[in-house]
This record gives structure tokens, sequence and C-alpha cells, in this order.
């Protein structure tokens, strides 16, 4: 069921983890995880149906009790948990501990209506610090190394939730948070760290910095980014990984589901996030019909947690577009295809569909453009319009970036299938990252 492990030289020099410093699960062979996942999965079953009214009434709905669940592929019976049903509970209905056992609450922004409320014992947080130490060891960080912590911290769950696992695995925690570019790039020219942990569009922004403060960002102590909360694409890493002379690994994770640390990259392979499937069973399903796929079709991307105590779902709908594919790295746990779009995020463009990181994949093989654009939808008569608004590099002159507008366009038409208009900005004068990366602005009335 595993593929070969595929090594690669890395950019910063950093060691891969060597197999004795792995967790015992991380070395299990596939069938004893599948068994620890089953044990795991009926307890976790059990538990929600009898402290979360939510999926009482949904299980007796579909007519599926928590003893129906005897094998792996029997969480199919079960109801799909979206973030209506959170939302519909908010603010603590899905909890199922008391509220005198809950450790930490940690919500959503909630800007597209009532944020989703997530809440975590002191044996879940113990949980969550393991799996991002695991992540960030995998990612080559070692007891010792100083890290750069620029995840927003407060009800976000990347702030802390990085925290934590920075120091459960030995390394010194810089905890700067986000915002106040500036002083970012003060503290990492003075502190020298080893790593930052950032959103990959945030690190695009502190590299600009750099570079408007006279500091070479490929000078600095930074030797890996460990990047998520958005999708980002391979050119994206590489751009990143040329212009700051580091690895770049991608970790996933998302509040519903625990936060930062659902899964990781590896610094031998960099090929998608292994999942931590000692702690979550994900599946891959038709966003349409909600009907399971095989391994390797691409699909919505489904989580049930194994381990959590006062949150646990049951089938989470993530909305994010990947595949499962076998292990190479941790042979035992397999990985997904790195994601680069959401259902929510697709933008339908007269039948056309097609995401950010698709213009982004094409933007950053264009050098006289810098990796700094939106998307703008408007209306016009009875069709809708789509508008790439994007910096042109600093070092070309702007009959250039008119001529590279051009090339970027032709672009999108012939590897997307649909017409755009391509604005070329000055440098500088788009909005940059501090955090997340609001990409499209829907203009349209």
């Amino acid at each position: 069921m595993s593929t070969p492990t595929t090594s690669h030289a890395t950019v910063s020099g950093l060691a891969p983890v060597k197999p004795d410093e792995l967790d015992p699960e991380e070395r299990m062979p596939r069938p004893e995880l599948e068994a620890l996942q089953l044990e795991r999965l009926q307890q976790t079953v059990r538990h929600a149906y009898e402290h979360v009214p939510l999926y009482t009434r949904k299980f007796d709905e579909a007519g599926v009790q928590p003893g129906d669940i005897r094998s792996l592929s029997d969480v199919a019976k079960l109801p799909f948990t979206t973030k209506a049903d959170l939302r519909e509970t908010y603010p603590f209905g899905m909890f199922a501990v008391p509220m005198e056992q809950v450790a930490r609450i940690h919500a959503s922004s909630g800007t597209t209506g009532r944020p989703t409320v997530v809440g975590y014992t002191k044996g879940d947080l113990d949980h969550w610090a393991t799996l991002v130490a695991r992540s960030l060891r995998a990612s080559g960080i070692r007891p010792g190394m100083k890290v750069h912590n620029a995840y927003g911290y407060g009800l976000f769950t990347g702030g802390l939730g990085a925290h934590a696992g920075i120091e459960k695995l030995g390394a010194t925690v810089i905890p700067m948070s986000g915002g106040q570019t500036t002083r970012q790039v003060q503290l990492i020219v003075d502190f020298e760290p080893d790593a930052i942990l950032c959103t990959p569009s945030y690190l695009l922004t502190i590299a600009d910095c750099m570079v408007e403060q006279g500091v070479d960002p490929r000078s600095t102590s930074l030797k890996v980014a460990v990047l998520g909360a958005e999708p980002w694409t391979n050119e994206m890493r590489h751009e990143l990984e040329q212009r700051l002379g580091i690895d770049a690994l991608d970790i996933y994770g998302l509040s519903e589901v625990m936060g930062p640390g659902v899964g990781n990259e590896c610094l031998e392979t960099k090929d998608g996030p292994h999942i931590w499937e000692d702690h979550f069973l994900p599946e891959i399903i038709d966003g349409e019909t909600g009907a399971q796929l095989p391994d390797g079709e691409m699909g919505e991307l489904v989580f049930t947690s194994l381990t959590k105590e006062a949150f646990p779902v049951i089938r989470y709908r993530t909305r994010d577009l990947t595949r499962l594919l076998p292990g190479t790295a941790r042979p035992g746990m397999r990985r997904i295809e790195k994601i680069t779009g959401r259902n929510d995020d697709m933008i339908i463009l007269r039948g056309v569909n097609l995401f950010p990181t698709q213009i982004e994949e094409l933007v950053l093989g264009i050098d006289e453009l810098t990796p700094h654009f939106i998307l703008e939808l408007t209306h016009a008569g009875t069709m809708d319009e789509l508008t790439v608004r994007i910096e042109r590099h600093p070092d070309r002159e702007p009959k250039v970036g008119e001529r590279a507008a051009v090339v970027l366009a032709k672009r999108i038409k012939d590897h997307i299938g649909s017409s755009v208009a391509v604005h070329v900005e000055e440098p500088g004068t788009l909005p940059r990252s501090e955090g997340k990366l609001k990409r499209v602005y829907d203009l349209r009335d």
C-alpha cells in the first residue's frame, strides 16, 4: 500500500528526522495502525452519540447506532457534520464534556455568520501539542532551535496551537504573533531564529519588508518555514525557498478538527502533508453526492476525530479539495496532495471553474510580475467579469509590466479556459497579508 520514500536535497542543509526519533505511531505498520483507528473510532462514536444532542438526533435520523461500527468502512454509515451544524449549536452545543472540564475555547472569526466555537480538555491540549511537535520535527525543527511564531494569537487556533507544540518539542518559542511587519524583520535579524511559522502569503510580505529595510532575505538565520492556514502552490514554495534560502513545508489543520497539526509535510519528501492517522480518520467524498471515493481520486476531504474529548467531530466536511495518497516518508500513514483549492474558494466564471491558486501558479512563472495580486469579480450586463490586479516587479519598467499583463491574460485563457482582464499596479500598492490573505473581492451587486 505504501510507496518508496523519495528523498530530496534540502535547501538549507537541515537533516531529516532519524527513524529512532519518530513517535511509535509514526512507525506502525498499516494493519496495526488501522486496528488502533478502529478502536478509537468506536470510542469516539459512542462518546459523541451519548454526550452531544446533535449527534444523538442525527444518528437516530440516519438509523445508525454506535454498535453498528464494526469496521473502518462502517464510518460511511454515519451522517456528515457541516459548518452549518456548528453554527446551529452555537456557542457550546457541540461540547461533549461539562464546561468545568473545558480548559480552553477557540473560535473562528465569524465574518460570514456566527463563529464556529471549539473546546479542548487538558487531554485534548496535550494531544494537540504532541501533534504540532511531531509536525515541526517532520519539518526539520529540533529541540534547542529558536522558532519565530508569526501566527496570530487569540481565538484563532494558529498562534497558541503552534506555541504549545514548539514548547512540547523542546524548542524556544518567540511569540511574535501576526502584524507589525517591520518589527517582525527586526526580531528575525536580532534574535536569529532558525525557523518561522506563519501563512505563506505573510512570509512573502515579510520578505518584501526585508528588502525595503536593506536586509537580504537570504542572509538571515532562517532555515525552515512551516506554513499553513491558506492554500498555496508548489510554485509559491519555490518562490519562497529561493528568495529566503530556506525549506518551506506545509502544515495542515483547521480549527473544527483541531487546529494546526492535523498533518504535515516531511522534509525529506515535500510531497504533501502526511495525516496523523492515529488521531484522525480521513476520507475523500464526491462533493455533490457525498459518496466515498477511493484513494487517489480527487474530491472533498472529510475528517473524523479519533481522540478528542471536548469536541469530537464525526465526518466533518472541510470543503478542501484533494486526494488521499500512499505514505512515503511515513509509509504507514497516508498523505494528502497539497491543497490548492476549496469548494468555497471556487470562482465560476461564465461556466468555467477556477481557483485563486491557479492564477498564482501562472503568475509565478512570469518574472516581470510579482506574486502580489487580487481578483475582482464584477457584473457587466448579463455576464460576470474577472479582473486580475497585479503589481509589476519593482525592477521592471511600466511598459514591461504591461507586456507581461498581456502574457498573463493569454496564459489564463489557454490554461484555465476563461478570458480575464489584467491590470498592472505599481509596486507596493495592493493590500499585504498580515495573516490569512484575502484574494477574491466580489464587487457584484
